[in-house]
Parts: structure tokens; sequence; C-alpha cells
């Protein structure tokens, strides 16, 4: 029986220092925008998941509450490390930030009146939309590479729903739920 919750043997498994370092380099690198770098950090650059692996604890992060990169990192250093390496995750994950942050509101208290400032924010949040657009289409680029599944048809239909329909998004979920888990149901192999 294999257990998802369990990383394969073959994958390396990081050590608390190095769960710490890695999620604090991403959230200082990606402030604002964690998940591309955090995509690039563990499938792409450490090799500590798959991109499918990824993406369904990713999955799970989002249907939990609470914060997705967040429940990520309790998620992704609870596999490897139970409980200690949730939480030097998320410390990672948050503590640079908080620092930073700190310090920011002091300075934007002082040189918040600026007219310069609009521009540099105004980039920021470009650069900032541009690295979730990339990041979603590498985790889509799984889904597209089959020619047709039924995650395509749930994501188009959500999408629709969503930002067409304007649809609330839990009444999205719901209606989508249980006819995602059916098509996974009988499109499984046995």
């Amino acid at each position: 029986m294999n257990d998802s919750s369990v990383p394969p043997q073959s994958v390396v498994r990081p050590t608390l220092f190095e769960l710490l370092r890695a999620f604090a380099g991403v959230s200082v690198a990606a402030f604002g925008g964690a998940l591309p770098w955090s995509r690039r950090m563990i499938v792409e650059r450490k090799g500590w998941m798959t991109a499918q692996e990824f993406n369904e604890a990713f999955a799970l992060s989002q249907f939990l509450p609470g914060p997705n990169t967040i429940n990520f990192a309790v998620v992704f250093g609870s596999r490897f490390a139970g409980a200690p390496g949730a939480a030097v995750a998320v410390t990672g994950l948050i503590g640079p930030p908080l620092v930073i942050v700190t310090v920011l509101a002091f300075l934007y208290e002082r040189y918040g009146g600026q007219p310069a400032l609009d521009h540099v924010l105004a980039g920021i949040a470009s650069s900032a939309a541009g690295l979730l657009i990339a990041a979603v289409a590498k985790m889509a680029t799984p889904l597209l590479s089959k020619r047709w599944n039924a995650a395509l048809l749930i994501a188009l239909l959500a999408f629709a729903g969503v930002a067409l329909m304007h649809w609330p998004l839990p009444y999205v979920f719901l209606g989508l739920a249980p006819f995602s888990i059916a098509l996974a149901w009988f499109g499984r192999t046995p």
C-alpha cells in the first residue's frame, strides 16, 4: 500500500535546518509571491518532490482553511519531519517577511507621501502578477500534456463559473467537487 504522506525512499529527505533555510530563502526571494519560488526550490532545484507530488500537496493546501502558502509549508514540512518540520517550514516562511514588513512600515510612515513610491509599488504588484501567471502555467503543464482529461474540464468549468459567471467560489467548489470526485473515481485504472 502506498502512503502518499510518506516520501518515497529515493527522495532526498531535508534536515530541519535545510527546511528552515529553504523556506526562509523562498520568503525573502518571493516576497508577495511565494508559490512560484516554492515550486522552483522544491521541485526543480532540490528534487524533494516531483511536479505531480507538488501539485497534489498544493491542491490539499488550497482545500484547507487559511493561506495556501502557509498550508503548503505545513503539509510539506510535516511530510518530511512531522510536527517539527511543519513548525520549521512555517517559521522560515513567515519569519523573514515579518521582520521586513515591520521595517518597511516604519519607512512608509516616514516617506509614504512620496509620489515615486506609488510607481515602485505598482511595479512590484506587476511583477508579482507575472510570477503567479508563470506558476500557474508550470502547474498546468502536466494537465495539458495529455490529450484530454477530467482535470482540464473541471478547471475550465471552475474558471467559467468564477471568472465569467461571477458565481461565489464556495458555490462553484461545492458544485464541482462531487463531479470531480466522480470523474476521478470512474477514470482511475484498476
